[in-house]
C-alpha cells in the first residue's frame, strides 16, 4: 500500500482513506451511492434472494440519514463497521455509530435505533429484546444517571463489563454475512 507502514486497522484506514475516496468518487462521481451501485461497487452479483435481502438491509442501515443514498462518510462508516480492529478502535467506532446526532453523547433512543438496525442485519434471534438490552446498557454504564452516555462513560463502562463488551462485539460482528455473500459469489462463478 504505497508508503504505508504498520499494520493496525487505524494506520491502514489512514493510509487507505485517500485511495478509498478516489475509488468512491470514480465509481460514483455524484458522491451518492444507490443500492444498485452499492452492490456493483462491492462486486455483489448473482446473489440469492436471501443474500440480496441481507445486502439491502446493510445498505439501509448504512444510509444513516434515510435519503436512499450512501454518501462517502456513510460509506467509510460501513467499511469501519465491517473491518476488524482492536477493542479500542471498535469501541471508538461504536460510540460514533451510536451518536447519531453527533452531540457527543448517546441517548437511549439512539442506542435502541442502532441495536435494532444491527440485529436486522444479523438476522440472528436474540434472547434479550433490543429495548431490554438498551436498558441494561444504560443501567450498567450511565454513571451520573442523566440518561445520556458520554464518550468517557461509554468507553470505561463497556471495557469494565466483560459481558456487555462481548455482547456488543458479537452484535456488531458482520463477518458471517460477508462470508455467506462471498461463498455465494465463489459458488456462482
Amino acid at each position: 500500500m504505497g508508503n504505508c507502514s504498520g499494520s493496525s486497522v487505524e494506520n491502514l484506514q489512514a493510509c487507505e482513506s485517500h485511495q478509498w475516496y478516489r475509488k468512491f468518487m470514480t465509481e460514483c462521481p455524484s458522491g451518492l451511492l444507490t443500492f444498485y451501485e452499492f452492490k456493483q461497487f462491492f462486486g455483489l452479483r448473482n446473489l440469492s434472494d436471501t443474500s440480496d435481502a441481507y445486502v439491502k438491509t446493510m445498505f439501509t442501515t448504512f444510509d444513516m440519514n434515510d435519503d436512499g443514498f450512501i454518501d462517502f462518510m456513510e460509506y467509510v462508516a460501513a467499511l469501519s463497521l465491517v473491518l476488524k480492529g482492536g477493542v479500542q478502535q471498535k469501541l471508538r467506532w461504536y460510540f460514533k455509530l451510536y451518536d447519531i446526532d453527533g452531540s457527543g453523547c448517546i441517548d437511549r433512543d439512539e442506542l435502541l435505533l442502532i441495536i435494532k438496525s444491527i440485529r436486522a442485519i444479523n438476522g440472528i434471534p436474540n434472547e434479550t429484546s433490543a429495548e431490554d438490552f438498551a436498558n441494561m446498557v444504560f443501567d450498567s454504564i450511565d454513571i451520573n444517571g442523566d440518561g445520556e452516555l458520554s464518550y468517557e462513560e461509554f468507553m470505561e463502562g463497556i471495557q469494565k463489563d466483560e459481558m456487555l463488551l462481548k455482547t456488543l462485539t458479537e452484535s456488531l460482528d458482520l463477518s458471517h454475512i460477508v462470508q455467506k455473500i462471498q461463498g455465494e459469489m465463489r459458488g456462482s462463478k
